[in-house]
């Protein structure tokens, strides 16, 4: 996946913020928190990183192109790295992250919820 098409759906949820850190990582979160991260090389991407439920985890951390996110899974966060689309495609890619989206904001204290207009009572909920 190119860069640019990981930015542009990133930009694309409510409430995302961007921030370059951690060695020049792409980090884009939600209320503050992380959702995604990415690096790359000239453009594309070497590795994205994410969080996933715990059956997602226990499925996707052993397949090819897949590992346990360095760091977060090692200090048992689920989250998944993807450096190539050997078993996953941009496409599913771009589900997962809008998974993670969901499930950090999921996380957010209800009134940081609130004020982003994600709580279930809210009109607008998370974005599909």
């Amino acid at each position: 996946m190119k860069l640019d098409a990981f930015t542009a759906f990133c930009e694309s949820l409510p409430h995302a913020t961007y921030v370059r850190q951690w060695g020049d990582s792409h980090v884009w979160k939600i209320g503050g928190k992380v959702f995604a991260i990415a690096g790359d090389e000239k453009g594309e991407i070497t590795g994205v990183s994410f969080k996933v439920t715990p059956i997602a985890f226990h499925i996707l951390k052993d397949q090819p192109g897949c590992r346990g996110a360095p760091y977060m899974a090692s200090r048992g966060m689920k989250w998944i790295q993807r450096f190539s689309d050997e078993t996953m495609s941009d496409d599913e890619l771009l589900t997962y992250l809008r998974d993670s989206y969901r499930l950090v904001g999921a996380g957010l204290t209800k009134k940081m919820q609130r004020e982003l207009g994600l709580s279930p009572e809210s009109p607008r909920g998370f974005p599909s």
